[in-house]
């Protein structure tokens, strides 16, 4: 079992904060009974996520950001 680094994972996400969501919703669906892209090697639902991720066969989408326009006050 080789050890998974955040860096390892960072490669393939687009952010930090994109990288736990997109992990935490794929152990998810693991533990739900989705079956793993990787061997398994008696991992847990989260370790094979990010497995997933590190080898990059979990895609990972890009963020949903909303789009924000500044008011603009008329005195």
């Amino acid at each position: 079992m080789a050890r998974i680094t955040v860096e390892d994972c960072l490669e393939h996400t687009y952010s930090r904060f994109s990288l736990v969501l997109e992990a935490s919703k794929r152990a998810r669906s693991i533990a739900q009974g989705a079956q793993p892209l990787v061997e398994e090697e008696n991992d847990k639902p989260t370790v094979i996520a990010l497995r997933e991720i590190a080898e990059n066969v979990q895609e990972v989408e890009a963020p949903q950001l909303p789009v924000i326009t500044p008011e603009v006050s008329s005195y």
